[in-house]
């Protein structure tokens, strides 16, 4: 039958449920000999926020010999205390360790691994903070040992609650390569749409080699016969300078800053096609008043200058009014001739687009755009009908992966509702008990 079990919790020092905690080191990059062996070796580098992403390195035994690193066993915990400080992760096989990790062996007589990678992992965001702001910059092996973690004493609930986070960690991690595998299907979608368009009965050109007669060579490479190769001046908007740099940064300091009040966006809120309105940045009115120049209007085209050169978001309706920022520039363009939408898909996905931006906004070591970079910049045109069938054939690819990144946010918020539950005992655990067949 199921039933609740009512188990007691204990709090204990972490290291007291370890059998032993292990650190790495690095062999001699300068050997030949030490490297190019058969057991992989990572650093905090290697790890992302659901494990590791590769193996780049392999090290020889006699480079494990002469060196501090360490060979964690396959099952066992890696924990980053440098270098990337607080990932984690369970050693998918053999594997040697920099300096930037720390190897737990934990004594499984007494918990079960996998809920402690799960409880590790909320404790170590307080670990974190222990030694933020200092030299140290990571997590002392003493303070890891003498962290106080609370868990169940019934291994039978460990266990359980471990199935629970690894079946949404499971989820989560399919919704992940969904939404991988829609990005690259979008990609090449992105560059055919930018070299063959989308015919009135909404099918793309056939290829430049199976119909040759369809296409023209310009500047910038094989096009639509029916297109033009134009820079955006030609298309700017009447009435106002095709584009304008944020104000000088004098005009925006610290001290205007509130929490709330007038948006101003920064680089950190132009996310991918989107604005990020957890990363605006807020002014009093008078100071937007004084900041009218620099309001942005629906339709258009706010682009990132410095940095990833490139970024951009269009204005809808419901942000017009907010302020860009020194180091965004505004275009305008004609929306009877241009859609700001198609100008954006070809700064984020048009390699040519791409290419002519590498190739001009190096100053310095340092990548940055002015409206001369832009003027240079010279972009693809179809009619404007046709624009909209491109445009049209992008939101459908788009809707798909926004559909499962909506999806991955609400397992992710569900993930840390269950662990604020289930790894705290605030909530019981069901656990499966064996029938009892009367004699």
């Amino acid at each position: 039958m199921r039933e609740r079990c009512k188990t007691s919790w204990r709090e204990v020092p972490f290291g007291s449920i370890c059998a032993r905690i292990v650190n790495g080191g690095t062999p001699d990059t300068g050997n030949p000999a030490y490297w190019n062996g058969e057991i992989p070796w990572i650093t905090g580098a290697d790890f992302t926020q659901r494990g590791i992403a590769e193996f780049r390195r392999h090290v020889s035994s006699i480079g494990i010999r002469s060196s501090a690193t360490s060979v964690v066993q396959q099952g066992n915990l890696l924990v980053v205390t440098r270098t990337g400080v607080g990932k984690l992760a369970i050693a998918p096989c053999d594997i040697a360790i920099s300096q930037d990790i720390t190897g737990v062996y934990l004594d499984t007589s007494k918990v079960d691994a996998k809920f402690i990678y799960h409880l590790l992992g909320k404790e170590l965001n307080e670990l974190k903070k222990l030694n933020q702001g200092t030299s140290i910059n990571g997590i002392i092996r003493s303070d890891l040992e003498r962290h106080i973690v609370r868990l169940p004493i019934a291994k039978k609930i460990q266990k359980r609650v471990a199935k629970v986070l690894d079946g949404i960690d499971t989820a989560i991690e399919m919704t992940e390569a969904l939404i991988a595998k829609y990005q690259q299907i979008k990609a090449g979608l992105m560059r055919d749409l930018f070299t063959r368009g989308v015919l009135p009965n909404g099918q793309l050109r056939p290829r430049r080699e199976q119909a040759p007669e369809l296409y023209q060579e310009t500047a910038i490479g094989w096009i639509p016969k029916e297109w033009e190769v134009a820079g955006l001046a030609a298309k700017g908007r009447p009435g106002t300078h095709w584009i304008r740099t944020g104000p000088f940064g004098s005009a925006l300091k610290g001290e205007h800053w509130r929490t709330h009040g007038h948006p101003v966006i920064t680089i950190g809120a132009l996310g991918e096609g989107v604005f990020t309105d957890d990363e605006l940045l807020f002014v009093e009115s008078r100071d937007a008043a004084r900041l009218v120049d620099f309001q942005l209007k629906a339709g258009d085209v706010v682009f990132s200058r410095v940095a990833d050169v490139g970024r951009s978001v269009v204005v809808r309706s419901e942000q017009a009014g907010w302020i860009m920022s020194s180091n965004l520039m505004r275009i305008a363009v004609d929306e009877t001739r241009a859609r700001p939408d198609l100008v954006q898909m070809a700064l984020a996905s048009d390699s040519r687009i791409k290419a002519q931006i590498r190739a001009r906004v190096n100053s310095g070591g340092r990548d940055v755009a002015n409206s001369d970079v832009l003027n240079q910049l010279r972009f693809v045109w179809p009619d404007i009908e046709e624009q909209d069938r491109i445009i049209a054939r992008a939101d459908i690819a788009d809707c798909r992966i926004t559909s499962e990144q909506l999806k991955r946010s609400n397992l992710l918020a569900q993930k840390q509702g269950l662990m604020h539950d289930l790894l705290t005992g605030k909530v019981p655990v069901k656990v499966e008990e064996p029938e009892v067949v009367d004699g």
